[in-house]
């Protein structure tokens, strides 16, 4: 069976629609060009997959950070937020809000001010270099989340900057190719040119085919990073007011307790 009937066969097209025209053309250009196309479909695939992973993954973040913060403002102590915050795996709030109340418990720990009760001490105002470290350690987790939430993204800005001049270089090597064919044939009508620059042409379609996706991608999951990173960088100022506020309380009130 020759490839053009299969290519009939596999997309159910006539010989003069525009599906096994291209194909065709594919099937006709130089090695190349044809290598040019493989790469470009390499780009596109995994741009694809990305942007799927990243779909799931934005979506369960920012569902999950809605159902913890509801849960955090609800909660009567920072304790028992801590022992529900492990419920939610893909939310970049609660696992900010883990690493804050670890380094309050080592500030605890350090200057062994428990409670009976075994929550958070009481932070008194000479405890504020404690509380520059919880706000290290929260502006460093933010920055985990951040990166860990963008990962991947950049192929996708790659694959918008470089994939249409990948396309191009085939064009060019397949145009160069036709010249070199008319050469040696010694005829320069447009029956001869034609069907090679059209062959060549198919490698900057392709490449435009597999930059657009991946730009808007990139551009809209980038949007949905900066929406969450900004509801992180809104919890650290929360979380860092109320132990502010329980820092100035009197040294009768030994309970962290969440205030709105």
């Amino acid at each position: 069976m020759s490839p053009e009937l299969l290519v009939q066969v596999l997309t159910g097209a006539d010989a003069a629609s525009p599906v096994s025209d291209v194909w065709g053309m594919v099937l006709h250009a130089g090695l190349m060009v044809k290598f040019v196309l493989l790469v470009l479909v390499g780009f596109s695939i995994t741009s694809w997959a990305i942007m799927l992973f990243k779909a799931f993954q934005v979506r369960k973040a920012r569902r999950e950070s809605y159902y913890f913060l509801d849960l955090f403002w609800k909660s009567r102590s920072l304790a028992s937020a801590y022992n529900d915050s492990g419920r939610f795996e893909n939310c970049p709030v609660a696992e900010i809000f883990k690493v804050g109340y670890q380094e309050l418990t080592r500030l605890r720990k350090t200057t062994q001010e428990t409670t009976p009760e075994g929550d958070t001490a009481e932070i008194s105002p000479a405890q504020r270099p404690g509380l520059e470290n919880v706000e290290r350690a929260l502006r460093r987790a933010i920055n985990v989340e951040s990166t860990r939430l963008s990962r991947t993204l950049s192929f996708l800005a790659t694959t918008g900057n470089t994939t249409p001049f990948i396309g191009l270089f085939g064009t060019v090597w397949g145009i160069m190719s036709s010249f070199q064919k008319i050469g040696l044939s010694g005829a320069a009508n447009l029956a001869v040119v034609a069907p090679g620059i059209s062959e060549a042409l198919v490698a900057t379609a392709a490449g435009l085919g597999a930059a657009i996706p991946a730009v808007i991608g990139f551009n809209y999951f980038m949007n949905q990073v900066n929406v969450l990173e900004t509801e992180m960088t809104n919890f650290v100022a929360d979380f860092l007011n109320i132990l502010e506020r329980d820092m100035l309380k009197k040294a009768g009130v030994s309970t962290l307790g969440i205030r709105q």
